[in-house]
C-alpha cells in the first residue's frame, strides 16, 4: 500500500513531464505561401530613348521575375531586366515583354514611335545589300532578272512561291518590262524609278497608274514621281520594302509593299500583293544593272527509250504534277464498259477562270526520249456529254517539251492533238510522235485536255496511259 500510495502521489508530475516532453517535440508548421500567377496587368516597363540619340531606346522591366523575355519589334530579341533596342528608321514598332514567376508568366506589349529616320544608323547586311552602302554615293540600281525564268511569278497570296504562273527567259521582251531601272540610295533613302517611257502594268490596276483598267496586262506610257523615298519594315520574321508616293518595283498592281524573299549582293527577289485581286501574289526577280549570271554547265540527260506506264489506281511509274487543274486518282470510274471495266481511273477537272486557261498534267523525267525505238503514246479518255462543248474544246493533247527551257518549254515542244466526238463512252487514242524521231531534247511531257486558252470549265476521265 505505501509503494501504490507513492506512485499516487508522482502521477501528477510524471504526467506534467510527458506533456512538456510532446510538447517540446512538437513539429513547427510554417504557413504556406501564396503563389498567383501574374497578369498582363501586372507587367510593366519603362522606354526612355538616350538622350544622346532618341533612335535608340532603354527598355527596363518594372515587374520582378526570375526570368524576362524582350521582342523589340524591330527583328530583336533579348533577355534580362533591361535592354536596349535600335529604330534607325521612323515609324512605329511594337515591343513585348514577358516575365515568368513562381506562379507562371504573363505578357505585355507597348508601342514606340520613332519622329524620324537617322539616316547616320542605316547600316548593316540589308542596307548594304540593297543600296551598295554608304560608300556609294549614286546607290545601287537594280533591273529585272529577264534572262531567268521565274522573274516574274504568280500565285495564291498564301502561297511561298509562284504557284500558278512563271515567266520564261525574256518572254515580257516586247513589255517595256526588261528596260526599267530601280535605284535605291542611303542619301535620304531616296528611290528613283527608270522606266524610259514605260510600264508595264497589271491589266485590273491599271486605273491606279492614270491608265484604264483591263482584262490583260498592258504597257502604258507613264512618267514616274520624282520625289519617292523608301525604308524597311518588319513583321515578325517578314521583312519588307516600302516606297512612298505610290511607288513600285518594275511592275505595277497598285501597290507599295514588297516583302523581301531573297536579297544577296546580286539577287533581289520580292513578293508583292495584287490590289485588285486579294487571292493573288505577284514575285519580281532582280539583279544589280550590268550583272551577268555565270554559265554553268548542265550535264545532258541520258538517251533512252521510254518505258512508261499508268492505270491511276495503283499500278505504273508516273509521277504526274498537276497545274492549274483538279486532279485525282483512283476515282470511281464513270462507265466501267468492256473497253475499260478498270474500277478506277483519273480525274481531270478543268476549272473555271483566267488562272486556270492553260491547266494540265505533266512529268519530267530522268532521261531524253529516244523517239527511235518508242514513239507512240497510248491512253484512254472519256468525255461526259453534259460539258458544254461551245465553251470547251473536246480535244485531247500530249506535248513533248524540254523541261531544260524552264518557263519556254513550250516554244519550242511537239504536240500531236485528237479532236473527240464521241462522248459518254471511253474511247481509245494513239498519238504518234514518230515524225519527229530525230528529235533527242524531249524529257517531260504534258496532257491536256479541253483545250487551252479560254477560262471555261469541263470535267473529263483518263485512264491506262502508256509511253512504252
Amino acid at each position: 500500500m505505501k509503494f501504490q500510495n507513492n506512485i499516487t502521489r508522482s502521477f501528477p508530475y510524471l504526467l506534467l513531464g510527458m506533456i512538456l516532453t510532446i510538447t517540446a517535440c512538437k513539429r513547427t508548421e510554417f504557413p504556406v505561401e501564396s503563389i498567383t500567377a501574374p497578369t498582363s496587368a501586372d507587367v510593366k516597363f519603362s522606354a526612355v530613348p538616350k538622350s544622346s540619340n532618341v533612335n535608340i531606346v532603354d527598355f527596363k522591366s518594372e515587374t520582378e521575375g526570375f526570368k524576362m523575355l524582350w521582342d523589340l519589334g524591330n527583328g530583336a530579341s533579348g533577355e534580362g531586366s533591361s535592354i536596349s533596342g535600335s529604330y534607325p528608321e521612323a515609324g512605329t514598332y511594337t515591343i513585348k515583354l514577358t516575365v515568368f514567376t513562381k506562379g507562371g508568366y504573363a505578357t505585355t506589349t507597348k508601342q514606340v514611335v520613332i519622329a524620324q529616320t537617322n539616316t547616320s544608323m542605316l547600316s548593316g547586311p540589308d542596307y548594304d545589300l540593297l543600296t551598295g552602302g554608304a560608300s556609294s554615293a549614286s546607290g545601287k540600281t537594280w533591273v529585272v532578272d529577264k534572262t531567268k525564268s521565274g522573274h516574274l511569278g504568280v500565285g495564291p497570296i498564301a502561297a511561298a512561291t509562284a504557284e500558278w504562273y512563271n515567266a520564261g527567259p525574256n518572254e515580257k521582251a516586247t513589255e517595256g518590262f526588261y528596260d526599267d531601272e530601280m535605284t535605291f540610295n542611303t542619301n535620304g533613302l531616296k528611290y528613283t524609278y527608270t522606266n524610259h517611257g514605260n510600264t508595264f502594268v497589271n491589266g485590273a490596276n491599271g486605273a491606279g497608274i492614270g491608265g484604264a483598267a483591263s482584262a490583260s496586262d498592258f504597257t502604258f506610257n507613264f512618267t514616274p514621281p520624282t520625289n519617292m523615298t523608301w525604308n524597311f519594315s518588319q513583321a515578325g520574321t517578314q521583312r519588307f520594302i516600302n516606297i512612298s508616293n505610290n511607288g513600285f518595283l518594275a511592275y505595277y498592281t497598285g501597290v507599295s509593299k514588297f516583302e523581301i524573299i531573297t536579297l544577296t549582293e546580286n539577287e533581289l527577289y520580292v513578293k508583292f500583293a495584287d490590289k485588285s485581286n486579294a487571292a493573288n501574289a505577284w514575285w519580281v526577280r532582280m539583279v544589280p544593272k550590268g550583272y551577268t549570271h555565270p554559265v554553268i554547265p548542265v550535264a545532258p540527260k541520258p538517251l533512252q527509250a521510254a518505258n512508261l506506264s499508268d492505270d491511276f489506281d495503283g499500278a505504273g511509274n508516273i509521277t504526274w504534277l498537276a497545274e492549274n487543274l483538279s486532279y485525282k486518282r483512283a476515282y470511281d470510274n464513270p462507265a466501267p464498259l468492256p473497253i475499260n471495266a478498270s474500277a478506277k481511273v483519273g480525274f481531270y477537272a478543268k476549272m473555271d477562270g483566267n488562272d486556270f486557261q492553260y491547266g494540265n498534267l505533266q512529268t519530267t523525267l530522268s532521261y531524253r526520249f529516244d523517239l527511235t525505238a518508242k514513239n507512240k503514246i497510248k491512253m484512254k479518255v472519256f468525255i461526259p456529254g453534259f460539258n458544254d462543248f461551245t465553251k470547251v474544246n473536246p480535244k485531247v493533247a500530249v506535248k513533248l517539251q524540254n523541261s531544260l527551257l524552264g518557263g519556254n518549254s513550250w516554244q519550242t515542244q511537239k504536240e500531236v492533238a485528237i479532236n473527240i466526238t464521241e462522248f459518254n463512252k471511253w474511247i481509245q487514242l494513239e498519238f504518234d510522235f514518230s515524225a519527229f524521231s530525230a528529235e533527242t531534247v524531249y524529257d517531260k511531257i504534258v496532257v491536256q485536255l479541253g483545250g487551252e486558252g479560254h477560262p471555261n470549265p469541263g470535267i473529263f476521265y483518263i485512264d491506262d496511259f502508256e509511253f512504252k
